[in-house]
This record gives structure tokens, C-alpha cells and sequence, in this order.
């Protein structure tokens, strides 16, 4: 998991919303196949955050 001072895969996205996000210490995928591909691969859920604004 990535620290504080490291961002996330966030930090490549053009969203407002994403980019807040991009520092925090979650391991955060934007919605796409990499985020499918890893799931499918460690036999795990898709967890889905909807931002608000």
C-alpha cells in the first residue's frame, strides 16, 4: 500500500474527484479493465465508490 507522501494510480486520472484522492493511502483503481482484470485474478470482488459532489 502506497504512504502518505506517494500517490496512488489516481494521480494519471483527469477527474476533479479522482485527483483528491490520489494521495490518500487507499490502493484505488478508476473504473476500467485493470481494475476487473486484478479482481478476477485474486478471485475478489469489485468493490464500487460512487462520488458525490
Amino acid at each position: 500500500m502506497p504512504n502518505k507522501s506517494e500517490p496512488n494510480r489516481l494521480i494519471a486520472e483527469k477527474s476533479p474527484y479522482l485527483l483528491q484522492h490520489a494521495h490518500n493511502p487507499v490502493d484505488w483503481f478508476p473504473w476500467g479493465e485493470e481494475a476487473f482484470e486484478k479482481a478476477k485474478r485474486e478471485n475478489k470482488p469489485v468493490l464500487v465508490s460512487i462520488g458525490y459532489s
